[in-house]
């Protein structure tokens, strides 16, 4: 049954279509164009979460060579999960309360194709495991034990991901087990990653070791298609970093895309979908840190946060700067 009979006929037998207007089904994406302020496409771009100037540069190199946004945003994140520094990202990154470090992480094409693994131990370019769940397997999403059993087939190694300075500062924590996220602080973050190439096409991808000293199987948004992440190549992509909980519970990235597909700017998509969270919680917001970004088929940008001091890098006309989002928390 094609799709438009289907809605015609859930919509006589009462199933709950029958509000939905014709002006939404017969969606005008000239509208976007219209309601942009930028006459000029904007391309190539990217844009990620916190400071990831190699990151950015890398994904840039991708594209300015001719490269497609998936092999650029791949690339990038890549760059983040190697860097035993980032004690939120892949190698180094800060274990669970039994000490066993797992990561998440899930990317996205302009063809509407998306691969996920969650709680993967021992591999490091979870990044690209998650491209393989994609392009491999029938499957959006693969799990624990069975995504690194996958990742192994494909060809990635086993190697522990536990090094010595995220061992002493988990031994350091276990002296009072304290599980007390503190906003800005690296035990909460992850990368995120949207690319806007020559052909005009956006890919996206997210990469995380998740909360520090979590319990064992906890999972946030990063991985969670909507989520953490999302992408469609007709409107625009968006990312979020922070408390994957709160992300999850407005579905964060996709609220954002939608808000611009009704015609909002990135920055102005990105503005009310951290309105939702914070009207929703009272003054609850004020112990945790969210945070967007979000870009359009016209190559604008956008990034707000709930909390001073997140930041963002921005490569276009060929310069990559580290930004200082806008906030809403200015009490």
């Amino acid at each position: 049954m094609k799709r438009r009979n289907f809605i015609k006929k859930a919509s006589a037998t009462g199933l709950g279509l029958a509000t939905v207007s014709s002006s939404i089904l017969n969606f005008d994406k000239t509208k976007l164009v219209q309601n942009s302020k930028t006459s000029k496409i904007v391309k190539p771009l990217v844009i990620a979460t916190w400071r990831t100037d190699l990151a950015v540069e890398t994904a840039a190199a991708v594209l300015e060579k001719g490269g497609s946004a998936l092999d650029a945003v791949e690339q990038g994140c890549r760059i983040e999960e190697a860097n035993e520094k980032n004690q939120t990202v892949g190698l180094g990154g800060l274990p669970d309360r039994d000490g066993n470090v797992t990561l998440d992480a899930c990317i996205m094409d302009d063809k509407g194709n998306y691969g996920s693994v969650l709680g993967v131990k021992n591999i490091k370019h979870v990044i690209s495991v998650a491209r393989k769940v994609m392009e491999e397997t029938p499957h959006v999403m693969l799990v624990g034990d069975g995504a690194e059993l996958f990742a192994v087939t494909q060809g990635f190694e086993r190697e522990n991901l536990l090094t010595e300075q995220s061992k002493k500062a988990w031994e350091k924590w276990k002296e009072k087990s304290e599980y007390k996220p503190i906003i800005n602080i690296e035990n909460h973050d992850t990368i995120g990653m949207l690319a806007l190439d020559k052909e005009g096409n956006i890919s996206g991808a997210c990469t995380t070791s998740g909360l520090a000293y979590k319990m064992a199987g906890r999972v946030g948004d990063s991985p969670i298609i909507g989520g953490g992440l999302f992408v469609d190549n007709e409107i625009g992509g968006a990312a979020a970093t922070g408390l994957g909980e709160e992300v999850l519970k407005t579905v964060g990235s996709f609220l954002i895309v939608e808000l611009m597909r009704q015609g909002k700017t990135p920055q102005a998509a990105c503005e009310e979908a951290i309105g939702r969270i914070v009207n929703k919680l009272g003054k609850n917001y004020k112990d945790f840190q969210v945070g967007y970004i979000a870009v359009n088929k016209q190559g604008e940008t956008g990034a707000y946060s709930i909390h001073e001091w997140f930041s963002y890098n921005v490569y276009k006309d060929k310069k990559n700067q580290n930004i200082k989002s806008d906030y809403f928390n200015k009490s």
